[in-house]
């Protein structure tokens, strides 16, 4: 299967065209024009051998491409009755994790499906996390269900911020995302959220709530690692 509208991601500013590479080439654009750290969604990538990838680029506050995070966890469900879904007919898995520095922190980045694995997201704490980001699209069926709660799980999981952010609901068939992007706080705590049309949410994030509550909570200090171990491989 051919997807016409996956683009190659090149790994510097300097390599983007507005031809070749669209949607990478706007965001940096944005970002740049902002002045901001931008974590664009996700788009579809190829790469050189033909594979592609659900692929979210981070961007500098100088347009530079800091890095990409191929979703690692592919979404193949079948729930009877409900919903039936095989990304891996289509896309090939990332197989790192991704992490960016900020001047508040380090900042850690999933897709979507990748929030379900707690592992992937404490080894990012491990790697010192003190937020992170999940662009997702969860639907009608799970949306209502664990969206919330696994982003709170996270964040309490790992004493760390969570924001995971949704496409609107459109008013078309076909898929439905169920919205809904939102802010938690490394206490579990809704900051922000939104409904499931079109909205921009704000939230002020105190990243020193980060070190206290890790300081007031200490379950890094308090691992056992003759029980168990966590390992990046």
């Amino acid at each position: 299967m051919t997807l016409m509208y996956a683009e190659e991601i090149p790994e510097k500013k300097e390599l983007l065209n507005e031809k070749d590479h669209p949607s990478t080439f706007a965001l940096s654009q944005l970002a740049a024009k902002l002045q901001i750290f931008l974590v664009g969604g996700s788009i579809p990538e190829k790469d050189a051998a033909g594979k592609v990838y659900n692929t979210c680029v981070i961007y500098s506050p100088q347009g530079e491409i800091l890095g990409k995070h191929r979703k690692v966890h592919l979404f193949d469900i079948d729930v009877p009755g409900k919903i039936t879904f095989k990304e891996s007919d289509t896309l090939s898995p990332g197989n790192s994790m991704t992490l960016f520095d900020t001047p508040y922190g380090k900042v850690g980045v999933g897709i979507c499906y990748d929030i379900r694995f707690p592992e992937l997201s404490m080894l990012m704490k491990k790697q010192g996390a003190k937020m992170l980001l999940f662009p997702g699209a969860f639907n009608l069926t799970t949306g209502p269900a664990h969206w919330e709660l696994l982003q709170r799980a996270r964040a309490v999981d790992n004493q760390l911020y969570v924001a995971a952010t949704s496409p609107a609901r459109g008013p078309e068939g076909g898929y439905q995302a169920w919205g809904h992007s939102t802010v938690i706080s490394p206490w579990g705590e809704v900051v922000a959220t939104c409904g499931h049309t079109e909205a921009i949410v704000y939230a002020e994030v105190e990243m020193e709530k980060v070190d206290e509550m890790r300081r007031n909570i200490p379950t890094s200090l308090q691992t056992r690692s003759d029980l168990y171990e966590l390992v990046q491989k």
